[in-house]
């Protein structure tokens, strides 16, 4: 099985350590990982700002480095996202298409395509609660969705759950967005504040020690809103705990 792994931007400028977990992860299971040096992004940030015609080249790198992989793994919900529903701004070509078709985040990957069944090797004694990326959660379904009242499930928590020690704690609104949004954060900052610090103060009530999510965009603007309401929080992407990295 030969991946292709994508390191999002933002991560590979402030948070490399998750890029590398990532890595290393992978590589503890039967399958050949490669990084392709030449990417860059994947074109979210001007596709949500409606700029669809400058996010072409950027769409077009994209699947010249990724397309002759079985599968593209990026451990980002909402990069996931844009590559596999809104890849929109190039001719969609049987290339392109393939590139949309086999891209899956990290918890996809694990959960549904290699079926992991423990990680031995992890241990982590805290009470985590797990933060769901709006996209990844309603665009990839990564767990129920309140709005749907649908049954329960929780491929992250799934997962987490095979690592020992981990204590799980709920929050009183779980799916409810932080207040991120990408340029939203900019644009709206206030509002986007605000629902970082509603966010951050749900954490805190449920007790919990680490907040985990598969994004870590989410996890550095919620960071960034504890450290400035002076609320004693860490926040970890799961990649760093499913590989031990933590503990």
């Amino acid at each position: 099985m030969e991946v292709g792994l994508f390191i999002p931007c933002y991560m590979d400028a402030l948070e490399p350590e998750v890029g590398i977990s990532t890595l290393k992860l992978l590589e503890r299971f039967d399958v050949n990982v490669t990084y392709p040096f030449d990417q860059t992004c994947c074109g979210q940030p001007m596709t949500n700002t409606g700029c669809h015609k400058e996010a072409e080249e950027t769409e077009k790198l994209f699947v010249k480095n990724f397309s002759s992989f079985d599968y593209i793994v990026m451990p980002s919900g909402s990069c996931t996202n844009q590559v596999r529903h809104h890849f929109d701004a190039i001719q969609q070509t049987d290339e392109v298409l393939h590139v949309r078709k086999n891209t899956y985040d990290l918890v996809e990957f694990l959960h549904d395509i290699l079926k992991v069944a423990s990680f031995p090797w992890a241990n982590f004694s805290h009470k985590v609660a797990i933060h769901y990326n709006c996209n990844a959660l309603r665009g990839l379904r990564h767990a129920s969705m309140s709005e749907r009242r649908e049954p329960f499930f929780s491929k992250p928590k799934d997962l987490l759950s095979k690592v020992k020690g981990i204590e799980f704690v709920e929050l009183e609104r779980p799916d409810e967005c932080c207040g991120f949004g990408g340029t939203f954060s900019i644009f709206e900052e206030g509002v986007s504040a605000k629902m970082g610090q509603d966010k951050v103060m749900d954490q805190h009530r449920s007790g919990a020690e680490y907040v985990v999510s598969a994004d870590s965009s989410c996890l550095m603007h919620q960071k960034g809103c504890a450290m400035r309401m002076g609320v004693d929080l860490k926040y970890a992407h799961i990649a760093q705990i499913l590989n031990g990295d933590l503990s």
